[in-house]
């Protein structure tokens, strides 16, 4: 299978490579080498490269001859500077989607699979003592100023238990990042309805792993702590520590992707199909930044009590649906790829 990878010269995206390489597709790339993420031309590899961006329709054009399907990785992510980058969040995201799918529409690429993201749901599920099932509003400056880190029951103020997100929890993107990301599943499904297509949405949990963007405000938050590190400083945690997500490692998402692209009838013509994509166990950011250090052999970390008014609280969810359809699990221990990642190069990256 000819499968065009966009982005797959990013950190995500070059361990799909290898490992649609691996399965013995023939991947091509298509990648803009944002500054962001790269200070450099693109890494070795035995795939067909392409410097281009998906927001070139006469690009996507020239790379879409012969291809089977598109694995849509090219992305600008994370929470970013400020709200200034707004624009920027739109246009490569969401008009460089849009351009890619009207140019599959033309060439007569009807599979997709889309990097997706959990952020879509902004906070996770919570229940409580009395009513059940709620959906906290947004934060509140003067709490987390405050250090009230956790959300409240918005009917009695009582304290909140969270839990796994399933993938039919309604969507409530807190930031534009994930207003971004949603807005490219509407636009997959739409080209889906349009065209007969099939489109499948991973959505990602934390990805952390070998190769990682270093020193940028727009990687994650396992790339920060591994950054520091790398300097000799701590790990700077924000609010508690108690944050809860899902780190998972880079090659299990990578093979997630592969399944997805293989399993060409398990998906509803005409649709998106969304996947949660993460491990299934939850740790804190203090627990990973702890983990972290201890591997590397670096200064613990410190909580700072600082915190983003954009973040949310507690994000995890349950990836029993990707288990169930295309018997996909996540592979690598959280242990030992935090032990591997304390260890493993990251790439340069041009922003500062």
């Amino acid at each position: 299978m000819r499968v065009l990878v966009t982005g797959g010269a990013g950190f995500i995206g070059s361990h799909i490579i290898t490992a649609l390489l691996t399965a013995g597709h023939e991947p091509v790339v298509l990648d803009a080498l944002l500054p962001s993420a790269h200070a450099a031309g693109p890494e070795p590899s035995a795939a067909a490269f392409t410097h281009g961006d998906v927001r070139d329709a006469a690009a996507v054009r020239a790379v879409l001859a012969g291809v089977d399907a598109v694995c849509h990785q090219a992305a600008m992510v994370g929470l970013g500077k400020d709200f200034a980058d707004a624009p920027a969040y739109v246009g490569c995201n969401d008009l460089g989607t849009a351009t890619l799918l009207a140019q599959m529409a033309e060439a007569g690429v009807r599979r997709l699979v889309l990097a997706g993201s959990m952020v879509v749901y902004g906070e996770g599920r919570y229940t409580c003592p009395r009513h059940g099932l709620v959906r906290p509003g947004a934060r509140r400056p003067g709490d987390l100023a405050a250090g009230r880190f956790e959300p409240r029951c918005p009917e009695c103020g009582a304290d909140l238990t969270p839990g796994p997100v399933g993938e039919e929890a309604p969507a409530d993107p807190r930031n534009v990042y994930a207003t971004t990301k949603l807005a490219q599943e509407h636009l997959a499904a739409a080209w889906a309805r349009a065209v007969g297509g099939t489109a499948v949405s991973l959505r990602y949990h934390n990805v952390y792993g070998p190769g990682m963007p270093r020193d940028t405000p727009y990687a994650g938050v396992a790339s920060l702590f591994r950054s520091a590190l790398a300097r000799g400083e701590a790990p700077r945690v924000f609010e508690d520590g108690g944050q809860r997500r899902d780190f998972v490692h880079v090659r299990d998402v990578a093979a997630a992707n592969v399944l997805a692209l293989e399993a060409v009838d398990a998906f509803p013509a005409g649709a998106l199909t969304a996947y949660n994509t993460g491990s299934g166990r939850p740790h804190t950011v203090g627990e990973m930044a702890t983990e972290l250090a201890r591997a590397h052999g670096g200064p613990e970390p410190v909580v700072t009590g600082e915190f983003r008014l954009e973040d949310v609280r507690h994000i995890t969810a349950d990836p029993a649906r990707l288990r169930r359809d295309l018997g996909w699990r996540a592979e690598v221990g959280f242990a030992e790829g935090m032990a591997e990642f304390a260890r493993a190069g990251q790439r340069a990256s041009a922003a500062v």
